[in-house]
């Protein structure tokens, strides 16, 4: 049997609450790939912070390092700026580990209503890359007179050759395994007149290597309008770290609700761990009140299985999802029912187990 070593970082709000439900999918899943999981909890977060004046230990990284993928819940917390909780944890985490995919999946699944009229069950079935490692995330710049009169700040977005090239690749590759094989270019060169530019210069160069797979380019803000008007037109999409970031946000509402957004953020050399994440945050709205839904947590779980190469045990974890969301069971309030975190958990964990006997 094969053991694999987990980092878990439940982190702030109602991180905690999804996470233990992802863990209990993975161990109700393991026996089907013939592995077990070693699990190594981290106290890290908006609470280390507010009692260690950092987000983690100094050596934080070096012991993520010794670990075979990392699940993380959430980071976020009201007393503490957003500026801190990022760099001073995700962000870095990122960087370090070459985590230079962001995988966004987004899909309408049967049974739920998407809040745009007449979109059928599984119509909208999208992969967004998103660069994570560089771009508009960078952190280059600086501030000068600050908090005087004249107080200047300066961002600085960062393009590579290496950087552009290699996530574009990924999307690429993914989608000529698809059935639609498109791929779709988020941009802004027409105002962005050099990063953007380089961007469009290496899609065209990728794209010129991949001629079964189509291809179009649309400026981020036809982009945003498309993903609402026409979702189910788009297949893989490939994007910058902002831009990804903010179309996957918009993916997520288009197909349901932000309680199914999974994420990882991957190495795909497997030099490093990957990690993985819902996106929607750490939501201190309904933190405590165990209404939370675990979904996007528990699919992220199942991208980790993926990635480790479980396949039985990662699609056994997507069919439990989607065959909870196709039939009456029970549903957190973002979906419409009153059940609880736990409920939820509980019937995905039945699901699998049901699908392994």
């Amino acid at each position: 049997m094969t053991s694999f070593h987990i980092a878990v970082i439940e982190g702030d709000g109602i991180g905690p609450e999804v996470t233990g439900e992802a863990v209990r999918a993975v161990e109700a899943a393991a026996e089907l790939s013939g592995a077990s999981f070693q699990w190594t909890h981290y106290p890290w977060g908006s609470d280390y912070y507010l009692e260690h004046g950092q987000m983690a230990s100094d050596d934080y990284l070096d012991q993520l390092a010794r670990h075979d993928a990392i699940l993380l819940g959430a980071v976020g917390h009201p007393d503490v700026q957003d500026h801190i909780t990022l760099n001073g944890l995700l962000l870095p985490i990122r960087r370090r580990f070459d985590q230079f995919v962001c995988l966004r999946p987004s899909r309408l699944y049967p049974g739920i209503e998407s809040p745009l009229r007449d979109k059928e069950p599984d119509s909208i079935d999208m992969l967004i890359y998103r660069e994570n490692t560089e771009g508009e995330y960078a952190n280059v710049g600086g501030r000068v007179y600050q908090n005087q009169t004249d107080d200047i700040a300066i961002q600085t977005a960062v393009f590579t050759r290496r950087g552009c090239e290699r996530i574009i690749r990924a999307a690429f590759e993914k989608a000529q395994t698809r059935p639609k094989k498109h791929v779709t270019s988020a941009t802004k060169s027409n105002a962005q007149g050099y990063g953007m530019v380089l961007w469009d210069e290496i899609f065209a160069e990728v794209a010129s290597q991949f001629p079964q797979v189509e291809t179009d380019s649309l400026l981020i803000d036809r982009a945003v309008m498309e993903f609402v008007r026409r979702p189910e037109t788009f297949d893989v999409v490939v994007a910058s770290n902002l831009f990804g970031d903010i179309l996957t946000d918009l993916a997520a509402i288009v197909v349901g609700s932000m309680g199914l957004a999974s994420s990882a953020n991957i190495d795909p050399t497997r030099r490093s761990p990957s990690m993985f994440e819902p996106v929607h945050g750490s939501a201190p709205d309904i933190t405590g009140q165990g209404i939370a839904n675990p979904l996007a947590a528990i699919l992220s779980a199942g991208l980790m299985l993926d990635h480790l190469q479980l396949d039985a045990a990662a699609a056994a974890i997507e069919s439990a999802v989607a065959n909870l969301l196709a039939n009456p069971g029970p549903r957190t309030p973002d979906l419409g029912g009153t059940a609880t975190t736990s409920e939820v958990g509980s019937a995905v964990a039945e699901r699998i187990q049901a699908a392994s006997q």
